[in-house]
């Protein structure tokens, strides 16, 4: 029996904190990514700071629950977000659909799904159409110990040549570099 979670609760519990949403605010606004994909949809806030700096970006968020999709629908709606694609089921499934129809991925965020294994398997289906100028950002690395073992294992794959931990976040880079180049700071 699938557990119903009130609108209140949701928003206290899962929503960004305004300081996290501005960060990915400003670094959209600076990356300039033509694709970014979101993996948790929530109720939306967070996505909007993902389309809000750049209306020519094509912003693909995937949410397993219909009922908290529609709530998202409804504030891009209030907003009049034109930029934003939603995509509606498993991530097991809606990835590799939403992946289909974009050769390229510039930014992503992976915010569902907290599990190591989940998060590894997501991790390494984008990883086919990151490039050079590709910037994923996890959320929550340290919310759980396979958190922590994902994030850690993330850090290790041969491609990435930098992480920043923010330990709310972590973000990766995969540009040329001669030497990889791991960053913890206090956000």
């Amino acid at each position: 029996m699938e557990r119903l979670l009130s609108l209140g609760f949701i928003a206290r519990n899962y929503a960004k904190p305004a300081k996290d949403a501005k960060l990915l605010f400003r670094l959209v606004n600076h990356f300039k990514p033509n694709t970014i994909l979101e993996l948790g949809t929530s109720l939306g806030i967070t996505t909007l700071y993902l389309a809000a700096p750049l209306s020519s970006s094509r912003v693909i968020t995937l949410e397993g629950c219909e009922n908290t999709a529609a709530v998202a629908r409804k504030n891009f709606e209030r907003t009049a977000t034109k930029n934003i694609q939603q995509v509606i089921g498993e991530f097991s499934k809606s990835l590799p659909m939403a992946l289909a129809e974009t050769d390229q991925l510039d930014f992503v965020y992976f915010d569902g799904n907290h599990r190591k294994q989940p998060t590894l398997d997501y991790f390494n289906v984008c990883l086919q159409h990151k490039h050079p100028g590709s910037v994923f950002v996890f959320d929550d690395i340290h919310w759980s110990r396979e958190m922590t073992e994902a994030w850690k294992e993330i850090k290790r794959h041969p491609s990435i040549t930098m992480s920043v931990d923010l330990y709310s976040m972590g973000i990766i880079f995969f540009r040329e570099a001669s030497q990889v180049q791991h960053f913890k700071l206090k956000f």
